[in-house]
């Protein structure tokens, strides 16, 4: 229980620190905030996995349970009366605060941290009595990787466009063919490195479904909503594979 403690204030302290650094750069040197977002989304999914290195725990239901509570509970510093009475969270909040999102951008930022965990949980749940623990690690390399770069490549390069729908309004948003194509190569190169976790079978279906899926389920998904839906379609996907 000591190591869990330890482990999630680390990452709370460093995960706002690091806020508050692209916050920064957001206002004073005009980085897009796609960019700083997506800086934030990858040491979201993978500093965990650093931290537990020096802060080793048992992962039970209990420790995913009280993760994500934690998770969700962080989220509260950024409500509109204490984000626009103390600077510094003001400052944290411009690292993700798209202009184009407002006035959703932390209602979809909870939600989709609430939906990805009520997701992610059972499938931990799930995998972990399957013996396939490496499915979860599948899944958010895909989601961080393949998510995380989709958004900068598609501003960067992206031409051919295509619109998603978002929750709590009508409005639209663009994405593009070339970023949700990231999606889908690295989904292969996932599933290559993971080779050794499947038969022949397996790994012919997992090659030729999960990119597919993966790549389908970012494309469709509502604007901000990216995490959940990658992990739940992906999960499906992984689970039918297993049956070969």
């Amino acid at each position: 229980m000591k190591n869990l403690f330890l482990n999630q204030l680390t990452e709370f302290v460093f995960i706002h620190f690091l806020a508050y650094l692209l916050g920064i750069a957001v206002i004073k040197y005009q980085i897009k905030v796609n960019y700083t977002r997506k800086i934030n989304h990858f040491f979201v999914f993978f500093l965990p996995y650093l931290l537990k290195l020096f802060f080793p725990f048992k992962e039970t239901l209990f420790t995913q349970i009280i993760i994500s509570c934690v998770g969700l509970a962080t989220l509260a510093i950024y409500l509109m009366p204490i984000r626009s009475n103390i600077r510094l969270v003001k400052n944290m909040f411009a690292a993700f605060d798209r202009p184009e999102d407002r006035p959703y951008t932390l209602k979809w930022l909870f939600t989709q941290y609430l939906f990805t965990y009520m997701v992610a949980v059972p499938l931990w749940l799930i995998f972990n009595k399957l013996g396939h623990t490496e499915a979860i690690l599948i899944i958010i390399l895909i989601n961080a990787i393949g998510d995380g770069l989709a958004e900068p490549i598609g501003i960067a390069w992206g031409k051919h466009k295509y619109n998603v729908r978002a929750i709590f309004t009508k409005r639209t948003f663009s994405r593009s063919l070339e970023g949700s194509a990231v999606v889908f190569f690295v989904a292969i190169i996932v599933i290559y490195l993971f080779k050794s976790h499947f038969n022949q079978s397996q790994f012919i279906v997992a090659l030729l479904l999960v990119p597919i899926i993966s790549t389908l389920a970012e494309a469709k998904s509502p604007h901000t909503w990216d995490s959940p839906f990658i992990f739940l379609f992906t999960g499906i996907a992984l689970l039918g594979v297993y049956q070969f």
